[in-house]
């Protein structure tokens, strides 16, 4: 018996970012009412973060308790924001929720190693100079990346996360069943839930399967519905890559 009160875990969720490009209640409202049609059940109490980075008219946003609103009543869940602008912080603040930062914002926040003096670094190279000649040789090597490999079919309601490594699935994904990868998901099966690859933000990432029947299909963020697959390769087998912010699937050809 574990004779603690809580225990602190990582776990790997799937979270919708809704990024705010222009702020118009009554549009956003409609626009977000034609893209849940499309897949209600993924949507359906989905958890959100809410992205400000490309908020065009933060002016119009002094009322964000009422985009919260918004996002509740078509049975979205907000859980943070990210890319939150300064005019915004302290309304954003009053919410309760989180501001988490972006990828780029956690970049600038990791520490800096201090350079040593500059008196140190001619005495270290004098030093050896006088006593001798070091030869350094940089050899590039390329370092794979590592995969998960699943043998078994993955279930409705089961969610498998390759961290760190590509991710191979020998069987069939199941409605409603979610892969996910930091690199590429190989399915040689049918694909009927949700794949993400590039989770962490790899653009390169792509996603292959001898099936594709998808619920959704996502890389490095950017994600696209079943309804909005090409209909002539529903059913064959594909590979899905990013060009831009624009998920592309297509066929995937064997020599």
């Amino acid at each position: 018996m574990i004779d603690v009160n809580f225990q602190l875990k990582g776990s790997a969720i799937t979270v919708v970012v809704l990024a705010i490009i222009r702020y118009e209640p009554k549009s956003l409202v409609e626009e977000l009412k034609e893209k849940i049609a499309q897949a209600p059940q993924f949507f359906v109490n989905s958890p959100v973060l809410i992205n400000l980075d490309k908020l065009e008219n933060p002016e119009s946003l002094k009322k964000v308790a009422d985009l919260l609103t918004i996002c509740r009543e078509l049975d979205l869940q907000p859980l943070g924001f990210s890319g939150v602008p300064e005019v915004l912080l302290a309304p954003v603040n009053k919410t309760g929720l989180a501001i988490l930062p972006t990828p780029s914002e956690r970049a600038l926040k990791l520490p800096k190693q201090e350079a040593p003096a500059a008196e140190t670094v001619v005495e270290r190279v004098v030093e050896t100079v006088v006593e001798t000649v070091v030869e350094t040789v940089i050899e590039e090597r390329l370092v794979q990346r590592q995969s998960k490999v699943i043998t078994r079919p993955v279930r409705s309601g089961q969610q498998i996360y390759a961290e760190g490594a590509d991710l191979i699935v020998l069987a069939q994904v199941s409605e409603g069943a979610e892969v996910l990868a930091d690199g590429h998901i190989h399915i040689y099966g049918t694909l009927r839930g949700r794949a993400l690859a590039g989770v962490k933000g790899d653009e390169s990432a792509r996603i292959f399967c001898q099936q594709m029947e998808a619920e959704l299909v996502s890389v490095a963020g950017n994600f696209v519905l079943q309804d909005s697959l090409p209909k002539e390769l529903f059913k064959k087998p594909v590979q899905v890559s990013l060009q831009g912010e624009k998920v592309v699937v297509d066929a995937l050809v064997s020599s």
